[in-house]
């Protein structure tokens, strides 16, 4: 795994959701990517349950990638996370007494897969209850681990199909004890889809956004 930043697209003036997305698609399409298959992320969302201090009840995220098949992300609000197995899903059911999921919260981004020389770009419609609530863009430069080593070029390159909305350094990197040159990994990718997702969550409905 390399350097990921994962971004928020607007939708262009005057489209619609799935109108800026193939928009993206003929841009990378025309720079010479090439498309590998598809790719989802999802987040569901959990509270916990019998809280008995009277304090709010933190959420529990767990987040599915389809890069990882054999596993998931369970993110508790204000950190720590853990990586586990698929049947990690089986054991949330199994404590339902404690962790109740919030339904109607499910969001997912799901879309097409490019392959770009050394970068990897996947551009996804995010979701919520059947509806298109927004666009991602991820970005790997599979070729490096470190960001501060190739962060210039990484936005370079989102600048040639995003142009002004190319996103400036993702806050998970800098806020890290080792700042720039701290190798990336797994967990910084999900952070950003879950601060994606979070902001999803609070926005209006599209206009023409349901999703068939």
């Amino acid at each position: 795994m390399g350097v990921t930043c994962v971004c928020q697209v607007p939708v262009a003036e005057g489209k619609s959701v799935q109108q800026t997305v193939d928009q993206l698609h003929k841009k990378l399409e025309q720079l010479g990517a090439l498309k590998q298959g598809s790719f989802f992320v999802d987040c569901e969302t959990y509270h916990a349950t019998g809280n008995a201090t009277g304090q709010p009840s933190k959420l529990l995220y767990v987040m599915h990638n389809s890069e990882t098949p054999l596993s998931c992300l369970a993110l508790y609000e204000g950190g720590p996370y853990l990586t586990a197995d698929a049947n990690f899903d089986v054991l949330m059911v199994k404590l339902k007494s404690h962790f109740q999921n919030a339904k109607g919260h499910k969001v997912e981004s799901r879309g097409a897969r490019y392959r770009y020389c050394d970068f990897l770009v996947k551009v996804g419609t995010v979701t919520m209850s059947s509806s298109a609530r927004g666009i991602s863009v991820e970005v790997e430069y599979c070729a490096c681990v470190v960001p501060g080593d190739c962060w210039n070029l990484m936005k370079e390159f989102m600048q040639s199909f995003l142009g002004s909305n190319a996103p400036e350094i993702p806050s998970v990197f800098t806020s890290k004890p080792e700042g720039l040159f701290a190798p990336a990994d797994c967990m910084d990718t999900m952070s950003q889809y879950l601060e994606l997702f979070s902001k999803v969550r609070k926005q209006q409905v599209l206009p023409g956004s349901s999703v068939r």
